[in-house]
C-alpha cells in the first residue's frame, strides 16, 4: 500500500511539474518587462502591450508586442524625400551611445525597427535580393539611433541627432552615411503575429544586462528643407511606460 501511494504521489508530482513547465512555456514569450494595458485610440499595430529586452549569450532579444498585427501599417509613399514619412518601432534605453559606435553620451542610445518607402538607408544590404540596395526602405529594418530634444521639432519633442557640417564625430562602420547619428547594421526584424523581435549582438554584452529601457511606437518626418534638424519624432502612437522613464530591467 505505502509502495502504490508512493508511485501516486510520484506521478501526481510529475504531471503537476510538467503542467507547471508548459504553463511557464506558454508565459515566457509575453511575461516580465513593461505590461501596457490596450489603447483604444491607438491603431492596433501600434498599440504596444508589452516591451521587454532579455539577453542570450552575447546576443540581446529586442522584443515587443502590440494588440494588432504588428508592422501591418506602413507610410504611404509619397515619390520624394522631403516631407517624408517613417513608422517606427523604437526601445530607447539607457545605454551610452559609444556602445554601438558612437561618441560618448551624445545622448539617448535606441534602437529601432522602422519603415520609410521613400528612401533607403541601408546600403550595405539588400533586403528585397533584387540585386539593388538602393530600393528597399519600405521594408522592415533595423538601426541605431542616437535622440536629443529640439524645440524645432514641437515642444518637448524629440529628434536623431544631425552631423553639422565639416564634423567629423565617431561613427559606426556601418553607418549610412547620412549626416546623423544613425546605425544600419543589418539585423533582421521577425514578424509574428503580434510581435516584432530582433536578437542584437553585442561584444559587451554586461553593459546591456544593467541596462534600464522603455518602448515606443512613433512615426518620424523628414524636415521639408532637408534640413538641420533632419529627422524630428512627430507623433508618438505610444510610449509603454507612458513618461518615457525607461523602467525596463534586462532579464
Amino acid at each position: 500500500m505505502k509502495l502504490r501511494r508512493s508511485v501516486t504521489q510520484l506521478v501526481a508530482t510529475m504531471a503537476c511539474t510538467t503542467l507547471s513547465q508548459a504553463a511557464m512555456a506558454h508565459e515566457s514569450p509575453h511575461s516580465g518587462g513593461i505590461q501596457t494595458k490596450t489603447t483604444a485610440a491607438v491603431k492596433a499595430p501600434y498599440d504596444i502591450v508589452h516591451t521587454k529586452i532579455t539577453s542570450e549569450g552575447n546576443q540581446a532579444v529586442f522584443h515587443m508586442h502590440v494588440s494588432g498585427k504588428a508592422g501591418a501599417n506602413k507610410p504611404t509613399k509619397t515619390g520624394k524625400l522631403a516631407g517624408s514619412t517613417v513608422f517606427s518601432y523604437v526601445w530607447p534605453t539607457s545605454l551610452d551611445s559609444s556602445l554601438v559606435g558612437f561618441e560618448p553620451k551624445a545622448g539617448i542610445l535606441a534602437f529601432a525597427v522602422t519603415s520609410h518607402p521613400d528612401f533607403d538607408d541601408t546600403p550595405l544590404f539588400d533586403e528585397n535580393g533584387d540585386g539593388n540596395p538602393g530600393n528597399d526602405g519600405g521594408l522592415w529594418h533595423s538601426h541605431w539611433v542616437v535622440l536629443q530634444p529640439d524645440e524645432v521639432c514641437g515642444k518637448g519633442a524629440l529628434k536623431v541627432v544631425d552631423i553639422p557640417e565639416g564634423a567629423k564625430p565617431k561613427l559606426p562602420k556601418t553607418w549610412p552615411g547620412l549626416p546623423l547619428l544613425i546605425d544600419s547594421p543589418g539585423w533582421t526584424p521577425l514578424f509574428k503575429g503580434g510581435t516584432v523581435q530582433v536578437k542584437v549582438p553585442f561584444d559587451d554584452i554586461g553593459a546591456v544586462n544593467t541596462a534600464g529601457f522603455d518602448g515606443v511606437t512613433a512615426a518620424l518626418r523628414v524636415n521639408a528643407s532637408l534640413h538641420n534638424p533632419l529627422l524630428c519624432v512627430v507623433n508618438v502612437f505610444k510610449v509603454a511606460s507612458g513618461d518615457l522613464s525607461l523602467p525596463g530591467k534586462v532579464k
